[in-house]
């Protein structure tokens, strides 16, 4: 049995320029697994500073309020970092580089850029969200794995050819 046929990956050929460039079509569950890390990392962070304001509560309402609202700011930071800053530079989120994925423009298989990344997370996300997450199911039915936000975006989800691969 071959090995990509036993992770489940497909492979698709990309156009570059006169050529063709093969990559791995993300699978939808690993796709799944690394939103569900990035959402993790951000709600982490502020679950983790509301419990700390919580602990200082305790008399001094004022130190708990600041300790709460720093991490208000400190989620909006990571989330920023996470889902614009990190994919427009490198392809990827926290979550993407754990599951070995990456972000990339459609035609050319190259890095996003900022302006793709903004629009694919800042307008696709809700999109995909506002008609009750079915944005996010059109990565299942599509030929090339793309959802949505990938459409809105100009992007493609691949595995990236650097991550080690599943062996059986």
């Amino acid at each position: 049995m071959e090995q990509a046929s036993v992770a489940g990956v497909r492979a698709r050929p990309v156009s570059t320029a006169g050529s063709r460039v093969e990559h791995a079509v993300a699978p939808f569950a690993l796709r799944c697994g690394a939103l569900l890390i990035d959402y993790t990392l951000v709600m982490g962070s502020l679950a983790f500073a509301t419990l700390v304001a919580r602990m200082f509560d305790g008399g001094v309402r004022s130190s708990g309020d600041a300790i709460e609202m720093s991490g208000y700011v400190l989620a909006g930071v990571i989330g920023v970092l996470n889902f614009v800053a990190l994919p427009a530079a490198t392809g990827r989120s926290c979550g993407k580089w754990a599951t070995g994925l990456r972000i990339s423009r459609r035609g050319d298989a190259g890095k996003p850029g900022v302006a793709r990344v903004l629009l694919r997370h800042v307008v696709g996300y809700p999109l995909s969200l506002l008609v009750f997450g079915l944005g996010f199911l059109l990565a299942i039915f599509d030929r090339e794995g793309r959802a949505l936000h990938d459409r809105i975006g100009g992007t493609i989800v691949i595995r990236d050819a650097a991550a080690p691969s599943a062996r059986s």
